[in-house]
């Protein structure tokens, strides 16, 4: 084996700039910071603590949260993301109503009925799915004994 690749490792564990903290990390504390200075050169003081507070929760929250295993941040955008357009589909079987028209010739009212679906039995169906996994090696019961009754015809 001449062609040797290295595969990475750890692709979704993210650089460490100084001791646990993460580039991320640090980038939203500094925008933290920034923010936190503005309201100390932008406000009075008493307005100045309350405004502290809910930057420092907020940096907080999105810089070392974790949720399941992923960022906060990550979380947030998959939370708005569903809350805007949910995922989940919901099916109500409901049959179809049609209609049947006869032709010109044929005299008579057009009829209303109920077209109902036909359900593959489930061994046709394993057979079926047995024949998509083995990429159609495997044929099939009914081709397999087509063959044997040709074979043995002979």
């Amino acid at each position: 084996m001449q062609n040797k690749f290295i595969v990475p490792q750890f692709i979704d564990s993210e650089d460490k700039i100084w001791g646990p903290i993460t580039v991320r990390q640090f980038v939203l504390i500094l925008a933290g910071g920034l923010a936190i200075f503005l309201c100390y050169k932008l406000s009075d003081f008493s307005l100045f603590l309350f405004q502290t507070i809910g930057i420092v929760v907020f940096v907080a929250v999105f810089a070392f949260y974790k949720v399941n295993g992923m960022p906060f941040h990550v979380f947030a955008l998959n939370f708005t993301q569903t809350k805007k357009r949910p995922s989940i589909r919901i099916w109500r079987k409901e049959y179809i109503k049609t209609e049947e028209y006869k032709s010109k010739n044929e005299e008579g009212k057009k009829e209303d009925y109920i077209k109902r679906k036909v359900i593959m039995p489930a061994k046709k169906l394993s057979e079926v799915s047995l024949v998509i996994d083995t990429g159609g090696v495997y044929k099939g019961e009914k081709y397999i004994n087509e063959e044997s009754n040709v074979f043995n015809n002979k």
